[in-house]
């Protein structure tokens, strides 16, 4: 089965990824899947316009999943722009998708309605995101519950494609959906997202993960009264950390009173730091080499165009557009 996602460089990498995403790439890599994995950075443009730090953070991105257990000799590790191939290929699906169809893009109201200046870029996005899955011929694209509908555009986009040229040119790839962790809260109770600057971030120092956690909004409760666990924002977290024998002590010392939320808080921080601390000191050593990051990216590059020109071939030949060279 060929496995494909791809995130953003527009931040440092926080637990939601992990839990929502990184986790399970790491399942399928260790399962034996063909799995390729890149970083985004077309998309970025869409609300990113700076250089200097679209670089920082493709090189974070990319130091970051190596050092938490990508294996490029296993997986196919690469930056979007390498593969030129994924925006000839969004033209293409550009023709055979309805305007109508972006309009009903819940991402992209949703991205307006939090401020962001609205482009094309902006409101095309899901098809390009459609050619970077069709493009390698992807099963299979794990994703968080939010992200469903992009999926569904691009079983839309592919058919559509494939009834206008009358072959099965492109493959329709099926969504992966972890429910117990499809949304990862932040230290605000929505959604953890970058966007809603309410993340605790993986590579962080010990202190600075403790001082994150410290403020997770929680309710006003007094230390001595009874709490109820399902409740609580700090509860939630717990629950990707802790063990269920220690679990299940931490809920019952909550309903029991007497157990305050900076105790839980506390012990949440030391849940995550020890969880990280091998990935963290991995991370240094790998930012030091940035030569190294971008030889790694290089050759996963190579790998996805010629995965991604046999596609297009087959794209270019269904549809009569001629190569004359």
């Amino acid at each position: 089965m060929r496995i494909l996602s791809g995130i953003q460089p527009s931040g440092r990498l926080h637990i939601g990824n992990y839990f929502g995403a990184i986790r399970q790439y790491l399942k399928f890599q260790a399962e034996g899947h063909d799995c390729f994995y890149f970083i985004a950075n077309y998309h970025a443009l869409t609300s990113l316009k700076d250089a200097d730090a679209l670089r920082e953070s493709t090189m974070h991105l990319a130091a970051g999943y190596l050092a938490l257990g990508i294996d490029p000799g296993r997986s196919v590790f690469f930056v979007q722009s390498d593969v030129p191939q994924v925006t000839e290929l969004c033209w293409f699906l550009n023709t055979v998708c309805p305007v109508g169809l972006m309009e009903r893009a819940t991402s992209f109201k949703d991205k307006v309605a939090r401020g962001i200046a609205p482009n094309m870029g902006l409101f095309d996005y899901p098809v390009l995101q459609a050619a970077d899955i069709s493009i390698y011929d992807a099963n299979m694209v794990p994703v968080g519950a939010d992200q469903k509908q992009h999926i569904e555009i691009t079983r839309d986009l592919v058919a559509k494609f494939n009834q206008a040229f009358g072959v099965e040119v492109l493959v329709s790839p099926e969504p992966y959906i972890v429910q117990s962790v499809a949304v990862v809260p932040g230290i605000d109770g929505q959604k953890m997202s970058k966007s809603y600057d309410n993340v605790i971030q993986i590579f962080d120092t010990p202190k600075a993960t403790a001082k994150t956690c410290g403020r997770i909004v929680t309710d006003s409760t007094p230390l001595e009264d009874p709490k109820d666990p399902d409740k609580c924002n700090v509860f939630a977290l717990l629950k990707l950390f802790a063990e269920p024998a220690e679990l299940q002590v931490i809920a019952d010392s909550y309903r029991a009173g007497g157990y305050g939320y900076g105790h839980a808080k506390k012990r949440l921080a030391e849940l995550i730091n020890d969880h990280f601390g091998d990935a963290r000191v991995r991370y240094d050593e790998l930012i030091s080499r940035p030569d190294y990051l971008r030889d790694i990216l290089a050759e996963g590059g190579r790998k996805a165009r010629a995965a991604a020109e046999r596609t297009m071939e087959r794209v270019r030949a269904a549809s009569g557009i001629m190569r004359t060279h």
